[in-house]
């Protein structure tokens, strides 16, 4: 192994492309656990709720500047009708959940509880549409329904049900993996359904839409190609960027199979190196697939999303497989806090990425205990804690001047040092992880053009890789107060304990 010290330099002058809060995206699906028992509790709960949205949930979202939530799906959103889940709960239609378990839906949490939601966490809706099961009419009745204001028949629906004002609602998914469960559909035959459909999501009033076109499966970069010739890049007088504002792609780590993905909490040394190298592979996904879109849209007017993202992992035994629940370790937080990296490094096309998801479904923020009704914050959720301050932030060049420290794991090199830094104000946000299992590292960072002051930092760490947060134990895994960092006013030096997330944050001067 190199014990040298990795040096840096940062540019602290030199501002790069905004890293959109967005990037900092949640994701809430009709899914196990996620709403009924996650998000939404009911208004008998005896655990605190507003109209049955539970409460330390949302407060605990916050308190990440939550940007915003997609929501039905996923894989449900392509069997959701929206009109199903409006109006008084005891009148609304109940329906099978046929992606996630089989189980009942009975539509008690619809449109008006998810607006409710969003407001109550001060974020911004993402809604996806309904393509695969759905049409036209539906989904444009939906954007009239919610963002409509003056007089039309939405809009009298709308009122009737309890809401006078218009929603604003911007982002809107037309369709879900329409190349899979979405409808099976080839990459030209979605485009032109696409098409279709965003003509008639109309703007209404000063509702501006951001339309989210279903975009590829990880390295399918024909199905990207496909959707930029057929919808990035052709003109309309109404919108720049033609009929669609950005494509959404959908990666997720999984170091085993499809059948067999892995154990959360039961894993060896092997098992993470490979679990970081699946991780690692985000940047090439993201380079393809911005190269890719560069050829037709080489200003960058249509954006990328990553709308899904995260581990995957063999549910917990003794829970139902089509609910995915799964514990959360450190090796989890480290997955995060590499992503997040790579995401700011694509900030200049990379528009909005969302973690699958917030409560109780794969890589979680939260979890919470089905019969005591406690609330455990994971260590995913201190990486996104930890990391708000690059929120809107401008993102700064991070130049290597040595080698990173590196580890072999089969045919691929892992990196095992990552960072990136961002500056808003005055104020600079520097990110390092240290993916090395068992060594430590040093980093040493030149700051150039301007000097550090009131120097902080926490670091995210534990004594095994396998550490979760339980009912029992829930701060096993939290941040703490990091006392290696050195400061010259012009030069950080940084110690980085093995499998650690460290953050430093200082006023430029």
């Amino acid at each position: 192994m190199n014990n040298d010290v990795l040096s840096a330099v940062i540019n602290v002058d030199v501002k790069g492309p905004t890293i959109s809060r967005h990037l900092y995206g949640h994701f809430a699906e009709h899914l196990g656990r996620c709403i009924y028992g996650g998000f939404y509790v009911g208004e008998d709960s005896d655990i605190p709720n507003a109209g049955g949205i539970r409460l330390d949930v949302v407060e605990a979202l916050r308190a990440l500047n939550i940007p915003n939530l997609r929501w039905p799906g996923g894989c449900f959103a392509d069997e959701y009708h929206w009109m199903d889940g409006i109006g008084p709960k005891d009148r609304r239609p109940a329906m099978v959940n046929t992606h996630w378990g089989n189980v009942e839906e009975n539509n008690h949490f619809g449109t008006h509880e998810f607006m409710a939601l969003c407001e109550l966490l001060g974020a911004e809706p993402y809604i996806n549409g309904n393509v695969g099961s759905g049409t036209v009419k539906e989904m444009s009745d939906w954007v009239e329904y919610l963002t409509r204001d003056g007089d039309s028949p939405m809009v009298r629906l709308r009122k009737a049900n309890g809401r006078d004002e218009p929603w604003r609602v911007r982002f809107w998914g037309i369709g879900n993996e329409a190349w899979g469960c979405g409808g099976n559909m080839t990459a030209q035959h979605y485009a032109d359904e696409a098409r279709r459909y965003a003509t008639f999501c109309r703007d209404h009033g000063g509702n501006r839409l951001h339309r989210i076109a279903a975009g590829a499966n990880s390295d399918d970069y024909a199905w990207t190609e496909t959707l930029m010739k057929t919808l990035g890049h052709l003109g309309c007088a109404r919108r720049p960027g033609g009929f669609f504002q950005a494509l959404s792609l959908h990666y997720y780590t999984i170091p085993g199979t499809w059948d067999d993905k892995g154990d959360a909490t039961v894993f060896g040394t092997d098992d993470y190196y490979r679990t970081m190298v699946q991780a690692a592979r985000t940047d090439e996904l993201l380079t393809g697939h911005s190269n890719v879109m560069d050829c037709y849209d080489p200003t960058k007017t249509v954006g990328l999303v990553m709308d899904e993202w995260g581990t995957w992992w063999n549910v917990e035994p003794g829970t139902d497989p089509g609910f995915l629940h799964q514990q959360n370790t450190l090796r989890d937080a480290l997955v995060a806090s590499l992503h997040f990296d790579i995401f700011h490094r694509h900030a200049a096309r990379l528009v909005m990425a969302n973690i699958a998801q917030t409560v109780n479904v794969l890589q979680a923020m939260i979890l919470t205990d089905p019969d005591s009704g406690a609330l455990v914050l994971t260590p995913t959720y201190h990486v996104f804690e930890m990391n708000k301050g690059h929120q809107d932030a401008a993102s700064l060049r991070v130049d290597l001047l040595s080698d990173v420290p590196a580890r072999e794991v089969g045919t691929d090199t892992l990196a095992t040092v990552s960072l990136s830094a961002s500056r808003k104000d005055d104020r600079m946000l520097i990110s390092l992880s240290n993916l090395d299992a068992a060594d430590a590292a040093d980093v040493e960072l030149d700051l150039r053009g301007g000097r550090v002051e009131e120097v902080t930092s926490r670091i995210l760490t534990a004594g095994s890789l396998q550490t979760c947060n339980t009912p029992e134990t829930p701060a096993a895994v939290a941040p703490r107060p990091h006392d290696q960092v050195k400061s010259t006013g012009t030069v950080l030096r940084v110690h980085l304990p093995a499998h650690s997330f460290v953050t430093v944050e200082g006023r430029l001067a």
